[in-house]
Protein backbone atom coordinates (compact mmCIF):
# COMPACT_ATOMS: atom_id res chain seq x y z
CA UNK A 1 0.00 0.00 0.00
CA UNK A 2 1.45 3.45 -0.97
CA UNK A 3 -0.09 6.37 1.37
CA UNK A 4 -0.84 9.60 -0.66
CA UNK A 5 -2.63 12.36 1.60
CA UNK A 6 -5.10 10.55 3.38
CA UNK A 7 -5.68 8.17 0.57
CA UNK A 8 -4.24 4.51 1.24
CA UNK A 9 -3.93 2.93 -2.76
CA UNK A 10 -2.78 -0.07 -3.82
CA UNK A 11 -0.76 0.59 -6.71
CA UNK A 12 -2.06 -2.44 -8.32
CA UNK A 13 -5.36 -2.12 -8.27
CA UNK A 14 -5.50 1.35 -8.60
CA UNK A 15 -3.87 1.40 -12.07
CA UNK A 16 -6.33 -0.96 -13.27
CA UNK A 17 -9.68 0.72 -11.88
CA UNK A 18 -9.59 4.95 -9.85
CA UNK A 19 -12.66 4.81 -8.69
CA UNK A 20 -11.91 2.24 -6.15
CA UNK A 21 -9.82 3.59 -3.09
CA UNK A 22 -9.08 2.71 0.13
CA UNK A 23 -9.38 5.40 2.57
CA UNK A 24 -8.71 5.42 6.10
CA UNK A 25 -11.53 5.89 7.79
CA UNK A 26 -14.79 7.53 7.24
CA UNK A 27 -14.59 11.24 7.97
CA UNK A 28 -11.25 10.91 5.03
CA UNK A 29 -13.68 9.31 2.82
CA UNK A 30 -16.55 11.64 3.26
CA UNK A 31 -14.26 14.93 2.95
CA UNK A 32 -12.84 13.49 -0.39
CA UNK A 33 -15.99 12.12 -1.33
CA UNK A 34 -18.62 14.73 0.10
CA UNK A 35 -19.13 16.58 -3.29
CA UNK A 36 -19.57 12.92 -5.59
CA UNK A 37 -21.68 10.87 -3.36
CA UNK A 38 -24.66 10.32 -4.72
CA UNK A 39 -25.85 7.18 -2.54
CA UNK A 40 -28.72 8.73 -0.36
CA UNK A 41 -29.56 5.45 1.40
CA UNK A 42 -25.55 4.18 1.94
CA UNK A 43 -22.81 5.75 4.30
CA UNK A 44 -19.21 5.18 4.59
CA UNK A 45 -19.42 4.48 8.21
CA UNK A 46 -21.76 2.15 7.51
CA UNK A 47 -19.54 0.12 4.82
CA UNK A 48 -16.39 0.97 6.43
CA UNK A 49 -14.54 -1.42 8.70
CA UNK A 50 -16.08 -2.66 12.37
CA UNK A 51 -12.86 -3.50 13.83
CA UNK A 52 -13.59 -0.82 16.77
CA UNK A 53 -10.02 0.67 16.33
CA UNK A 54 -8.83 -2.94 17.38
CA UNK A 55 -6.60 -3.07 13.80
CA UNK A 56 -7.44 0.03 11.77
CA UNK A 57 -8.94 3.13 12.13
CA UNK A 58 -12.34 2.24 10.04
CA UNK A 59 -10.88 1.95 7.02
CA UNK A 60 -13.10 2.26 4.10
CA UNK A 61 -13.22 1.02 0.65
CA UNK A 62 -14.60 2.88 -2.27
CA UNK A 63 -16.33 1.23 -5.36
CA UNK A 64 -18.83 3.70 -7.07
CA UNK A 65 -19.91 0.52 -9.53
CA UNK A 66 -20.55 -1.56 -5.99
CA UNK A 67 -22.55 1.24 -4.35
CA UNK A 68 -24.81 1.92 -7.99
CA UNK A 69 -25.27 -1.95 -7.50
CA UNK A 70 -26.58 -1.41 -4.05
CA UNK A 71 -28.74 1.41 -4.72
CA UNK A 72 -30.82 -0.57 -7.19
CA UNK A 73 -30.81 -3.99 -4.89
CA UNK A 74 -32.74 -1.43 -2.51
CA UNK A 75 -34.76 -0.21 -4.48
CA UNK A 76 -35.86 -3.66 -6.66
CA UNK A 77 -36.19 -5.54 -2.66
CA UNK A 78 -38.76 -2.36 -1.92
CA UNK A 79 -37.30 -0.90 1.20
CA UNK A 80 -34.41 -0.35 3.67
CA UNK A 81 -31.01 -3.13 4.01
CA UNK A 82 -29.30 -3.29 7.11
CA UNK A 83 -26.14 -4.19 6.33
CA UNK A 84 -23.87 -5.77 9.23
CA UNK A 85 -20.44 -5.67 7.62
CA UNK A 86 -18.73 -4.32 4.71
CA UNK A 87 -14.92 -3.54 4.23
CA UNK A 88 -12.89 -5.57 6.75
CA UNK A 89 -9.28 -4.51 7.56
CA UNK A 90 -7.11 -8.05 7.01
CA UNK A 91 -6.81 -8.35 11.19
CA UNK A 92 -10.64 -7.65 11.67
CA UNK A 93 -11.26 -10.28 8.83
CA UNK A 94 -9.17 -12.73 10.22
CA UNK A 95 -10.57 -12.23 13.69
CA UNK A 96 -13.70 -12.51 12.52
CA UNK A 97 -13.26 -16.09 10.63
CA UNK A 98 -13.65 -14.51 7.39
CA UNK A 99 -11.77 -16.84 4.61
CA UNK A 100 -8.06 -15.28 3.83
CA UNK A 101 -9.35 -14.26 0.56
CA UNK A 102 -12.77 -12.42 1.38
CA UNK A 103 -14.08 -9.95 -0.42
CA UNK A 104 -14.62 -7.83 2.52
CA UNK A 105 -10.89 -7.37 2.27
CA UNK A 106 -11.90 -5.33 -0.53
CA UNK A 107 -15.49 -4.19 -0.57
CA UNK A 108 -18.78 -6.75 -0.28
CA UNK A 109 -21.74 -6.78 1.80
CA UNK A 110 -23.67 -8.84 4.51
CA UNK A 111 -26.95 -7.83 4.52
CA UNK A 112 -29.64 -8.97 7.31
CA UNK A 113 -32.36 -10.98 6.29
CA UNK A 114 -34.98 -9.71 9.03
CA UNK A 115 -38.10 -7.67 7.47
CA UNK A 116 -37.64 -9.27 4.08
CA UNK A 117 -38.44 -12.47 2.18
CA UNK A 118 -35.31 -14.82 1.28
CA UNK A 119 -36.60 -14.88 -2.32
CA UNK A 120 -36.71 -11.20 -3.17
CA UNK A 121 -34.23 -10.46 -1.64
CA UNK A 122 -32.00 -12.77 -3.54
CA UNK A 123 -33.79 -11.70 -6.63
CA UNK A 124 -33.07 -8.34 -5.89
CA UNK A 125 -29.45 -9.32 -5.35
CA UNK A 126 -29.05 -10.52 -8.81
CA UNK A 127 -31.41 -8.30 -10.65
CA UNK A 128 -28.62 -5.52 -9.17
CA UNK A 129 -25.76 -7.74 -10.82
CA UNK A 130 -23.95 -8.96 -7.66
CA UNK A 131 -22.37 -12.48 -8.56
CA UNK A 132 -21.06 -13.69 -5.26
CA UNK A 133 -23.82 -14.47 -3.37
CA UNK A 134 -23.48 -16.29 0.09
CA UNK A 135 -26.87 -17.56 1.71
CA UNK A 136 -27.01 -17.95 5.11
CA UNK A 137 -29.29 -18.52 8.25
CA UNK A 138 -29.40 -14.20 8.74
CA UNK A 139 -27.89 -12.58 6.04
CA UNK A 140 -27.39 -12.57 2.73
CA UNK A 141 -23.53 -11.98 1.73
CA UNK A 142 -23.09 -10.08 -1.72
CA UNK A 143 -20.16 -8.99 -4.02
CA UNK A 144 -19.43 -8.26 -7.79
CA UNK A 145 -16.48 -11.37 -8.59
CA UNK A 146 -15.72 -11.68 -12.21
CA UNK A 147 -16.99 -15.55 -12.23
CA UNK A 148 -20.65 -16.15 -10.37
CA UNK A 149 -20.60 -18.13 -6.73
CA UNK A 150 -23.34 -19.09 -4.87
CA UNK A 151 -23.05 -21.11 -1.82
CA UNK A 152 -24.75 -22.20 1.67
CA UNK A 153 -23.36 -21.37 4.77
CA UNK A 154 -23.76 -24.17 7.35
CA UNK A 155 -27.31 -24.86 8.38
CA UNK A 156 -28.80 -22.35 6.21
CA UNK A 157 -29.59 -24.33 2.66
CA UNK A 158 -33.35 -25.54 4.22
CA UNK A 159 -34.16 -21.90 4.62
CA UNK A 160 -33.15 -20.99 1.13
CA UNK A 161 -35.03 -23.67 -1.30
CA UNK A 162 -38.45 -24.15 -0.68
Amino acid sequence: MVRRGSVLRDPCFCRRRRSRLLYPNPTAANRALSEQWRWPHFSTRELSCRCGGRFCGGQYWHDAGFLDALEDMRARAGGPLVLTSGHRCAGWNASVGGAPLSRHKQIAADIRIAGHRRDRLLYAANGAGFTGLGLARSFLHIDRRARPARWYYPGSEKLWIQ
